[in-house]
């Protein structure tokens, strides 16, 4: 594997999760359960949509072979996307999409500080840009986890439920495979496996006021950023998501 495959790779793992989480927290437009969090999480797919330009045209600029940052979203199989399989994982109900959200912003705020710190520039800026949405994500998300879990014998049991059922999947956020060592080794990106500290920290805290329990199994689902093991799930985003381009090869309007 050579190092601009490598970086290639990553990039596409970050752009693949903020296109799929995206995508996923879109499906709420129109649907959420007040106006207020329609318009919010309409906010928050927008801006995970514009990270995702961002990582995939440098994708493409890395890559060399002259595809756009739109070629590599909408013309790509299933098999080749590098998401995290918590990024695909269904909205389920209310609940359980801001505690999906809120694990994976935990994760990408601790990811963005470092990258901040980056070898390569061009990750660096995209870093420093893009972490101030991320710094309002994981407010809001949070602040939902907290209120929900906090809040009724319903709602608590629905938080504990989601938590339960998306806990496993936070495991692979910090697995290193043999792209995160290169781009560890080169500088480009950290260490998987030291962002984990701050993450637990900030986790706890968030989950502690919530009154919820962290489940004893932390097994990692793996896969999803190797590609080929994706779940069921992201074939419906893609076939919901890449309609118009399949359909309408290099349409324009």
């Amino acid at each position: 594997m050579t190092d601009t495959t490598a970086y290639f790779e990553f990039l596409c793992r970050m752009g693949d999760n903020t296109l799929v989480l995206g995508h996923r927290v879109s499906e709420w437009c129109g649907h959420a359960p007040i106006l207020e969090e329609d318009i919010a999480l309409a906010n928050t797919a927008l801006d995970m949509i514009g990270q995702t330009q961002m990582w995939l045209g440098l994708a493409g600029e890395v890559e060399g072979e002259g595809r756009s940052a739109d070629d590599i979203a909408m013309l790509r199989d299933a098999w080749d996307f590098r998401n995290c399989l918590l990024c695909e994982q269904p909205n389920g109900d209310f609940g359980q999409t801001m505690m999906r959200q809120f694990l994976f912003d935990a994760w990408h705020l601790a990811m963005l500080t470092e990258l901040q710190n980056s070898s390569e520039q061009r990750v660096a800026e995209i870093a420093a840009k893009a972490i101030k949405e991320v710094q309002y994500h994981v407010e809001r998300s949070g602040d939902t986890v907290i209120a929900l879990g906090d809040g009724t014998a319903q709602s608590h049991e629905r938080m504990q439920k989601a938590l339960n059922l998306l806990w496993p999947y936070v495991g692979e956020l910090f697995t290193p495979d043999a792209v995160d060592t290169a781009m560890a080794e080169a500088g480009i990106a950290p260490d998987l496996t030291k962002l984990r500290v701050g993450f637990d920290t900030h986790i706890g805290q968030v989950l502690s006021e919530a009154t919820l329990a962290i489940p004893d199994s932390n097994f990692a689902h793996q896969g999803g950023k190797s590609g080929f093991q994706h779940s069921e799930h992201l074939g419906h985003i893609l076939t919901q998501m890449q309609w118009l381009q399949r359909a309408y090869p290099g349409a324009s309007w």
